[in-house]
């Protein structure tokens, strides 16, 4: 079942082209890695689909309803969710406190056409879910600003994941990360709940090989390549103008 569908999308900033005629879809239980050079449009790309960014032209689709011109919050009622490369958390609040936002953010208000309101009970019920789920329950009381930056990562997606989404966009969730940090984010999203549909921008190699069911390559804002980790790591001008001999 297509949860995400992108149709040859396109955004220019003046004479930059950052998406050109881009399209591409995310299944449910899909890990859909997007790479590229620095400047290829990945970021451009996300921040379309999440709505950060109007496209010039094309459609941004969930479960087929057109979402290309609702605001970011609307998208996240549809079952959209996102991290981004900098950091967005109350580094003065607790682990938990920062998750609890998230579940409230989406359950939480009666005035949620989407869902019923859950009870403060279901609130902190579905706030230590999600913490069991990302790892992060023993860090449920302290305050963000004390925790790892590893630890910071992983909440990240934990308060992404508070409300309960369909469709999840992570922004390079591995960056800055150790490589046992990076070994245990691999894990941690391997193990994500199976309805839900990945797409991700990732740059380690490692990581897009061991997450990856499909890999799609930008390069200057186009679609270069598109399909099975295994076809696009054998295709030569991918390998000419970005894999190398890293795989």
């Amino acid at each position: 079942m297509t949860l995400l569908r992108v149709e040859n999308l396109q955004k220019s900033f003046g004479s930059l082209s950052v998406t050109r005629d881009v399209t591409l879809d995310v299944s449910a239980g899909e890990k859909h890695v997007i790479i590229g050079p620095n400047g290829a449009g990945k970021t451009s790309l996300i921040n379309q689909i999440g709505g950060q960014i109007m496209p010039d032209s094309g459609a941004v689709l969930i479960d087929g309803a057109d979402v290309t011109r609702l605001a970011p919050e609307r998208r996240a009622q549809l079952g959209l969710a996102r991290t981004f490369q900098k950091n967005t958390l109350f580094q003065r609040l607790s682990v938990f406190e920062n998750v609890r936002l998230g579940v409230q953010a989406r359950f939480g208000s009666s005035f949620n056409l989407a869902r019923n309101a859950l009870t403060r009970a279901d609130i902190n019920a579905r706030t230590r879910d999600v913490l069991d789920l990302l790892h992060l329950s023993a860090l449920a009381e302290r305050r963000v600003a004390s925790i790892s930056y590893g630890d910071q990562r992983q909440l990240e997606i934990a308060v992404a994941l508070a409300g309960d989404p369909r469709i999840l966009l992570l922004d390079e969730p591995t960056s800055g990360l150790s490589p046992v940090e990076t070994q245990q984010l691999i894990g941690i999203i391997k193990q994500l709940p199976s309805h839900l549909g990945i797409l991700m921008i990732e740059h380690d190699m490692e990581v897009v090989f061991s997450l990856a069911d499909h890999i799609t390559v930008l390069y200057y804002g186009e679609v270069l390549a598109s399909g099975e980790p295994q076809a696009v790591a054998a295709n030569e001008r991918v390998r000419e103008v970005y894999l190398g001999a890293s795989v």
